[in-house]
């Protein structure tokens, strides 16, 4: 069982290979499918939903991820229209602390509540990838970001039933482990 954590504690901590790339040098979809997976934060943040949503189970496997991802959209759309919001940095790294903390608890609140945290937090996620589309095209770009997204989403709720499926005992105390590196992780980056 150690095999398996030690992997997954590094790949919760390990940096993207890459900085925010230009909108221009690889085109758009490209571009917006490498614009999450450029920021830990929104790595951090993105699994975590997965992750909770593993450890929750039943519906919150799709309406967990669906409501990041939907609001997300939102966002995107009042970034791009130059609508502002606040706090909008403030609100992705406390994203990444409290989905983690909801993972690390295990947190059962209620699928509508739990989905309108998520939700709350997709929206502020959005509206920073449309205040940095830059030259990109819209749609492509949205449509980029909007399946790396969900590919980390499937990454969080793989780790968690991946997790049970290699320790039905242990599994679910690991992925809550893993939620507190998360939520540890977007603490250093407020604090940082």
């Amino acid at each position: 069982m150690m095999r398996m954590i030690a992997p997954a504690l590094l790949l919760l901590a390990a940096g993207p290979a890459m900085a925010h790339v230009g909108p221009g040098a690889h085109g758009s979809v490209a571009t917006g499918l490498l614009h999450p997976l450029s920021g830990l934060d929104h790595i951090l943040a993105m699994v975590a939903v997965g992750l909770w949503a593993s450890l929750i189970g039943g519906r919150a496997l799709w309406i967990a991820p669906a409501a990041f991802v939907g609001a997300m959209v939102a966002g995107y759309a009042l970034g791009v229209a130059g609508l502002p919001l606040p706090m909008v940095e403030p609100m992705i790294l406390a994203s990444t602390v409290v989905l983690g903390l909801a993972a690390a608890a295990a947190l059962r609140i209620g699928l509508v509540p739990a989905a309108a945290a998520i939700a709350a937090f997709g929206l502020f996620h959005g509206h920073a990838h449309g205040g940095e589309l830059g030259e990109a095209g819209a749609l492509r770009f949205g449509l980029g970001f909007v399946l790396a997204t969900a590919m980390l989403h499937l990454a969080g709720i793989g780790l968690g039933l991946g997790l049970k499926q290699v320790s039905a005992r242990h599994g679910n105390t690991i992925a809550r482990i893993a939620g507190g590196v998360i939520a540890l992780a977007g603490l250093s980056l407020a604090l940082g």
